[in-house]
């Protein structure tokens, strides 16, 4: 039988410290004389207290974290903690519903970077702050999942890099929660560095921290409606570039780089995969937004390269409407979105991994037409790759497109035109933030469309950041009454 002790111990532990972070920007609209901090304080109280009480009526008792407690426990952390980060969105002076509460909680914390917020220039301190705060949080918590649970629970392929964080005789730290310490310390480090190139670019030091936040988790939150474009700053652009790429690669390849093994990342097959997707098609783009407007350079290249690179890495930013470059670009960047950064890092997307095992498994099949008697193996990062995980990511690609069809369909249902769905299904499945089109393309946002519609996204985003079978298999009959 299940048991839910294990369960609402760890939420209740995360829900402790979720309402004491809620603090933070309690403490910045009273510095900012903003009357949003009494919000910030009240929920703060009330999340902090059902947390503790959840954490004292289980605490003590012997219990034992299986893996269907694992599936249960790694979905509802995510359902539990938007429920109450939605909360100071709906007390706040933007007086969302908590529709369009939840959906920006959901957002933030799956760092998918769909908005409903109108008048970001003018939004309170306290809120701008815990959007971004949100989603760091979340990146954090994505990076700690894809190297501590996903490989365990052997997820759309995920096995294959279960070895590689623990099972090896030279283990990257002798413990997982050495390494979960480590990952966390790496992430720090980056957003302040991140921060740091910000500020020395030209931003505030609010603006820098926001985006540093947002930038290095890749959840695409701004402090300003026209997001980084509001800048104008090809120095801000080429910042975002770096650190939107640094936070969409293996975080465990930067701790092999600290331990004397910097050639590690080089190596990696998905790394180098990953850099030759995005240098292709931010190519494509820029042949595409040269057809729109000729000439335009070193800039356009800039340009290009920033916003596909927003987009493969799920980050969201935008500093140009894309979707007037023509319908060559929108099919390119409506690719990325489905693509994706690495497996193991803050990024989305099917993940550039089970790319290149599906390139493994056609090349492989087209191997055996011509040579039916020869035998070939597939191999990742030279070693070769089980049926088990051949078959796992088949699965997976197979049911995450499935599932953006569906969301599709449902979102068309619902009244929306085909580019708002199709593209909305999209971004949200793969967490990206930005659709195509004038509703939900990089110049608008999500608060127009009618509530089913946000009910539905938030759902699609919680599939897509989970990994799709996490929170499919709970429903399955077998999983509840074994």
């Amino acid at each position: 039988m299940l048991d839910f002790r294990p369960i609402f111990l760890v939420i209740g532990v995360l829900l402790a410290t979720l309402g004491s972070a809620m603090l933070v920007p309690a403490l910045i609209d009273i510095v900012f004389d903003n009357r949003d901090w009494v919000v910030f304080l009240a929920t703060s109280l009330i999340t902090v207290f059902i947390g503790v009480t959840m954490w004292a009526t289980c605490r003590g008792a012997k219990t034992r974290m299986g893996l269907r407690e694992a599936f249960v426990l790694t979905v509802s952390i995510w359902v539990v903690a938007a429920a109450f980060a939605a909360l100071p969105f709906a007390w706040s002076e933007l007086n969302l519903s908590y529709t369009d509460a939840y959906f920006e909680a959901m957002s933030g914390l799956t760092t998918t970077g769909a908005t409903v917020v109108v008048g970001l220039d003018d939004a309170p301190p306290g809120i701008l702050f815990w959007r971004a705060f949100l989603q760091w949080l979340g990146g954090l918590g994505i990076v700690v999942m894809a190297v501590a649970v996903l490989p365990m629970l052997q997820v759309g392929g995920m096995q294959l890099f279960k070895a590689e964080a623990f099972d090896t005789p030279d283990k990257i730290l002798p413990r997982a929660a050495q390494i979960s310490g480590s990952l966390t310390a790496l992430f720090v480090f980056l957003t302040l560095a991140c921060a740091i190139a910000y500020g020395v670019a030209g931003m505030d030091e609010s603006e820098a921290l926001i985006h540093a936040m947002t930038t290095v988790a890749t959840g695409g939150f701004s402090s300003r409606d026209n997001s980084i474009g509001e800048f104008q700053s090809p120095a801000i652009e080429w910042i975002g570039i770096v650190f939107m790429i640094a936070g969409s690669l293996p975080f465990l390849l930067y701790i092999r780089a600290v331990q004397g093994k910097p050639a590690a990342m080089i190596r990696d097959e998905q790394v180098r995969a990953f850099f030759i997707l995005l240098f292709v098609m931010s190519l494509v783009a820029l042949v595409s937004e040269n057809q729109l407007e000729p000439h335009l350079g070193a800039g356009g290249f800039r340009e290009a390269l920033f916003n596909m690179t927003s987009i493969m890495t799920g980050t969201g930013y935008a500093s140009a409407d894309y979707s007037l470059w023509g319908p060559l670009a929108q099919g390119v960047f409506l690719l990325a979105m489905f693509i994706g950064g690495c497996a193991g890092s803050t990024s989305c997307g099917i993940k550039v991994f089970r790319v290149v095992v599906l390139f493994e498994n056609i090349r492989q099949h087209a191997r055996r037409i011509v040579y039916p008697s020869g035998v070939f193996v597939n191999r990742y990062n030279g070693r070769p790759l089980s049926d088990n995980v051949s078959a796992a990511v088949l699965s997976f690609i197979f049911l995450f497109l499935a599932s953006f069809c569906v969301a599709a369909v449902g979102l068309s249902l619902l009244g929306l035109d085909a580019i708002t769905a199709v593209s909305g299904a999209a971004t949200a499945i793969s967490n990206v933030g930005p659709g195509l089109g004038p509703i939900i393309g990089p110049a608008g946002n999500f608060s127009t469309l009618p509530d089913a519609a946000k009910w539905l996204l938030t759902v699609v985003m919680l599939i897509g950041r989970l990994e799709v079978f996490t929170v499919l298999v709970l429903f399955i009959p077998a999983f509840w009454i074994r």
